[in-house]
Parts: C-alpha cells; structure tokens; sequence
C-alpha cells in the first residue's frame, strides 16, 4: 500500500490499495472532495497536484499528461492527480488555483 499525505489539507493521508488507476481515485475514495472538471481525462490541469515528497518513486507521464504538460507548461514536480498512480509514499498539496472554496485548507 501507498500513502498519499495532503499537505494543505491539513495533512490528511489517503491509503492507495493499487487497485486504484490514479491518485484522483484514490482522494475520492476517502471521500474527500477534489477538483477534476474533465472527469479524469487528463484533458484539463483542474486536478493538479504539486508533489512534495515522492516525485522519484511516480511512473513517468503518460501521453495524456504529457500532452498537457506541453500545452501548459507544468513543472516537474506538478502532476494531473487524475493520470498519476501512487506507488510508494507521496506527499502533495493541491494547487492554489485549483482549491475548492468550500474546503478548509491549511496554508
């Protein structure tokens, strides 16, 4: 299993069972609400994520995201939660433009 810790929202971990296709469906999984405008279809960055801790153990992106990853000009470290699976520890924040205004974030 994997951790994912949500850094501005107030740290929450979220447990990945490699079940899941992506670090999006592992957040809503918890239950936790979390952008993604697209659906999940790596055809927008609403459900970007900035990785703290863990980029080295993420796979490499996948033609969705590295084709948004062009278009938009992400950094390294930024990642479409909606096409990145965890498979070891990760800690990210959700991005300050993509924060929703009724969750309580910490930062």
């Amino acid at each position: 299993m994997a951790d994912i810790v949500i850094q501005n929202l107030n740290n929450k971990v979220v447990i990945s069972n490699f079940n899941s296709n992506s670090v999006l469906e592992d957040i809503l999984n918890e239950g936790i609400d979390y952008m993604h405008a697209c659906g999940g279809k790596g055809r927008c960055t609403s459900c970007l994520m900035i990785v703290i801790k863990g980029q080295e153990q993420l796979p490499p992106r996948n033609e969705h995201e590295e084709r948004m990853a062009l278009l938009r000009g992400l950094k390294d470290n930024e990642r479409l939660a909606c096409q990145t699976k965890a498979l070891d520890h990760l800690t990210i924040k959700v991005a300050e433009k993509n924060k929703l205004p009724h969750m309580q974030y910490t930062e």
